[in-house]
């Protein structure tokens, strides 16, 4: 008897968070080493070429995965076209950005002190990473679309690891931030040559490329789309790197990155299913509706006490974790985590507007978002870098009300039932954990505090969570020792 698309869907489910529960505790120990032997400077110069990478990824990409997801039938021949396209945009891409190396370093240049020598030669190098990723898209779509949710994790826990391994070990050998960009070109090709080894599918030397010709249709609006969203992702990035010091991108890097793992854990989990599941029962539209809502109170059962709770340790964490070093990156995670609760759920807003074929209205959303993001954070400037961070993220949370509207328009969700999907887990996990701030604050000992905030914490959400009757944590627990026993 086949999986029913509740059975698949939890089964995608299961494995996206046991998969992103492992590689964040991954990224975590790697992280923690290296954070111990490089310093802000090192992780600052990776930063500044960060925007540069994700937007060339993009276009390389060019939104065919989504469009292959969302296509009725799919054979070899649309497979070949996006493998050979953008194996093709991509050595195009590296070309053009390996002769403009020179020009992001005067960019830099100009309003700061230190030394960024090694700037071209290392975005040389690390530009590489895309050309190297595109090889393994279309394999890693039809991976996506035929829900191998377990495939996927299986490659990225190995790449974590092969990378891992590899960039503290250059780090230990004093190759500062050069072992941090053979840590992303190992974890990147590893992870292509997984999605090759997992996937049945494979190119041939036919370059038939009419099959585009009905995806792009869909997918440039994605494209546009996809590179605005790592703009307003990377805003502060590029502005701190302008205007302020390689030492002040370092510090938010680091925040930023803590903050990233808390969210891709959630996000992760929920993104590796909730398009082509939206997508399959796009007909019925109070299905969908159902499916949303049910999705929607899952991500925010458990965004909420996850990205809240990484506020409330951030202090006792970094200190710990990566020494006193970086203190200064602690009060920054603490602002980014408040916008990280929101970001798995305006992550399922944009799926389902995408499953509804609704690409252009994702596209010119997310750039009437980035252009407010860059007016607020420039307005912004002149009172601080903690000013500008705040302003960005009332500014993310606030949006979602935007995303809201338009979902409202294509499944009748009215935005009382979102609320009363969204705000009991946010209030009852922001109660707690202001309640555990203050039970825990007469706490002089780290470790001691460290380990109080998280038990105690843990252990109110979950009481709360009882005694509320939430289905979905009932449902999340039956689901867990069903499993167990089976």
């Amino acid at each position: 008897m086949g999986e029913t698309l509740k059975d698949k869907t939890a089964k995608g489910l299961f494995w996206g968070g046991l998969s992103n529960g492992v590689q964040q505790l991954l990224t975590l120990f790697f992280g923690i080493f290296l954070a111990r032997i490089l310093n802000e400077e090192d992780y600052g110069m990776v930063g500044l070429l960060t925007i540069f990478s994700l937007i060339a990824s993009t276009l390389q990409e060019s939104g065919f995965t989504a469009a292959i997801v969302n296509r009725k039938q799919v054979d070899h021949k649309d497979y070949n076209a996006v493998f050979w396209f953008n194996a093709g945009l991509s050595l195009l891409l590296y070309l053009l950005l390996f002769l403009a190396a020179p020009l992001i370093t005067l960019f830099y240049e100009q309003n700061d002190q230190s030394d960024l020598s090694d700037l071209t030669a290392l975005a040389r190098y690390s530009f590489l990473g895309f050309f190297i990723s595109s090889l393994g898209i279309a394999h890693s779509a039809y991976l996506f679309r035929n829900l191998m949710v377990k495939q996927r994790a299986i490659s990225s826990i190995i790449a974590l690891t092969l990378s891992g391994i590899t960039g503290v070990t250059l780090a230990y050998l004093g190759f500062s931030y050069w072992g941090i960009a053979t840590q992303n070109l190992v974890y990147i090709g590893t992870l292509t040559l997984c999605f090759w080894y997992f996937s049945p599918w494979r190119p041939s030397f036919r370059f038939d490329f009419t099959p585009l010709k009905d995806m792009i249709r869909f997918s440039y609006k994605l494209l546009i789309t996809n590179i605005f969203n790592h703009i307003n992702h990377n805003l502060l990035t590029i502005i701190l790197g302008k205007f302020y010091s390689v030492r002040d991108v370092g510090f938010y890097n680091q925040a930023y990155k803590w903050n990233g793992m808390g969210q891709q854990a959630i996000q992760g989990m929920i993104n590796g299913v909730a398009q082509p599941v939206f997508a399959s029962v796009a007909d019925d539209i109070e299905r969908q509706k159902r499916v949303f809502r049910k999705m929607l109170r899952f991500a925010a059962f458990t965004s909420f006490p996850a990205m809240l709770g990484l506020g409330l340790i951030a202090e006792e964490l970094i200190v710990i974790a990566i020494t006193d070093k970086w203190l200064p990156s602690a009060g920054m995670i603490q602002i980014l985590c408040i916008w990280g609760a929101f970001v798995p759920i305006i992550h399922l807003y944009q799926q389902l507007i995408i499953s509804k074929g609704k690409s252009h209205i994702f596209m010119w959303t997310v750039i009437s978002l980035g252009l407010i993001l860059l007016a607020c954070t420039i307005a912004a400037y002149p009172y601080g870098l903690y000013t500008m961070l705040i302003v960005y993220v009332v500014a993310n949370i606030c949006w979602l009300f935007v995303w809201h509207f338009f979902v409202q328009r294509e499944i009748r969700l009215n935005l009382f039932e979102a609320l009363s999907d969204i705000l009991p887990y946010a209030l009852i996990a922001a109660g707690v954990m202001i309640a555990t701030h203050y039970i825990t604050e007469p706490i002089a000992n780290i470790y001691i505090r460290f380990a109080a905030k998280i038990s105690i914490a843990a252990s109110l959400y979950i009481f709360l969570m009882w005694a509320s009757r939430s289905v979905t944590f009932k449902e999340s627990i039956q689901y867990l020792t069903k499993r167990k026993k089976a």
